[in-house]
């Protein structure tokens, strides 16, 4: 790594846009399990990378930060305040996997960390790598990102555990209260119950982003995924509140298909299609939506259609790992937090700890390596971001590749970790 001589050099937030100095202190956490192997394999070739791309006129700082299983172990908490302060002052971070306490503690601490830092966006790019294994018949058709809300419903953690004093209060609330409602609850003893929050805010603060980050990256269409059609007054409300801030605010650079069924006699998905292929042309993002169940069938069968999906926590939960595992698995899956109004982004692996084969030299660092390689692309460092997707296409063209993929792919040749990212820095400069 090219040492740098300056004084601390920090990335800032001004004005709604990110000041990146030449030689920025990032915070990491390394993480837990295989944290340590994906991470000094992903720093291995963000470092070359930017070297070749900047020739030492740029560098990245890095500063190892505390949480989870080390945390507890040095300090005694899971996640340090001095972690979450550093995130906040430096303002750009990366982490590994993670532990979640069992039995106590933090509920999980990637939860604690998106909503401490007020992280409302889950941003998931999914796409597929020629030569990556896939159950489906055409991984390239899929090229989809997911905008999941990060703060609210079940990441709100409202639950209470059947029989416990806090469920049977609540069961006797809703009965003094809402009458009507306490009979919908078909057992009432022995329940465990959970609130749903989503709120007006918190849905157009995302479909802004995503609309904002689809304008910015071209893309043609935003699909609100919800489950409206049962839960009226969350998802449901969800997708009016997007689309009211689409019309209301993009007005001139969208069509959403509200408007157009509010104006046209005529219905049907012929006549739907034919509208946003107009409204394509005409330069436009076409923004419809989608129930939620219907969106699995068809992100499996015409994931052509999709460009940006849109959605609420747990839906976004479900959606993002379904569509990693039609690209090959969440190895090879990376993912970012982010608020877009203050700037603050953690860009993270989307896989687990993994603690069967930590310390084996076994992990596939590539979910972790595409995270950082959307930091890069983030603070604005796309010849660095570049040369990484081009290492990484070219490792996975050779079939050299970690366990868990070579597996599957005949004729491959089975690499450590340490050696695939040897291998990926070797192919950005050959």
């Amino acid at each position: 790594m090219i040492k740098n001589t300056f004084q601390e050099q920090i990335i800032t937030y001004q004005q709604g846009k990110l000041v990146v100095p030449d030689f920025p202190t990032i915070p990491v956490i390394p993480g837990d399990g295989i944290g340590d192997e994906v991470w000094n394999a992903t720093e291995k070739v963000v470092n070359f990378a930017v070297n070749v791309a900047y020739k030492g006129k740029k560098s990245i700082q890095w500063k190892k930060v505390l949480a989870g299983g080390k945390a507890f172990q040095e300090t005694g908490t899971w996640l340090p305040d001095e972690t979450l302060s550093d995130f906040r002052h430096y303002v750009v971070g990366i982490k590994g996997p993670l532990t979640t306490p069992v039995g106590g503690g933090i509920r999980s601490l990637n939860v604690a960390l998106r909503k401490d830092l007020d992280l409302y966006v889950c941003l998931r790019p999914v796409r597929w790598f020629n030569g990556i294994p896939a159950p489906v018949h055409h991984p390239e058709n899929v090229n989809i990102t997911i905008f999941r809300e990060n703060t609210e419903d079940v990441y709100s953690g409202i639950e209470f555990a059947a029989g416990s004093t806090e469920a049977l209060s609540f069961i006797e609330l809703l009965g003094q209260h809402f009458p009507k409602e306490i009979q919908k609850i078909r057992f009432k003893e022995d329940v465990g119950l959970a609130i749903k929050p989503i709120s007006k805010h918190g849905s157009e603060r995302i479909v802004q982003a995503a609309i904002e980050y689809a304008l910015k990256e071209n893309k043609k269409t935003l699909t609100l995924v919800h489950k409206g059609n049962i839960m009226k007054f969350t998802e449901g409300a969800f997708l009016q509140w997007g689309y009211d801030i689409a019309e209301q605010k993009f007005g001139s650079e969208v069509y959403t298909s509200r408007q157009w069924q509010r104006t046209q006699n005529s219905s049907g998905e012929d006549f739907a299609n034919a509208e946003k292929v107009k409204a394509i042309k005409s330069g436009k993002i076409w923004i419809n939506d989608i129930i939620t169940d219907a969106a699995f069938q068809q992100v499996l069968l015409y994931p052509q259609e999709f460009d940006l999906l849109v959605t609420t926590n747990l839906n976004g939960d479900y959606l993002s790992d379904a569509l990693a595992a039609q690209v090959g698995g969440i190895g090879i899956a990376p993912g970012a937090n982010i608020n877009y109004q203050t700037g603050i982004a953690i860009f993270e692996a989307t896989h687990g700890t993994a603690p069967s084969i930590a310390g084996k030299n076994m992990a596939n660092p590539s979910s972790l390596i595409l995270s950082a390689e959307m930091m890069l692309r983030y603070i604005g460092w796309e010849g660095a971001a570049n040369l990484i997707i081009h290492g990484l296409e070219r490792s996975i063209a050779e079939k050299k590749l970690t366990p868990d993929l070579s597996q599957f792919v005949e004729q491959s040749i089975r690499v450590g970790t340490n050696e695939f990212a040897d291998i990926v820095c070797k192919n950005m400069s050959d």
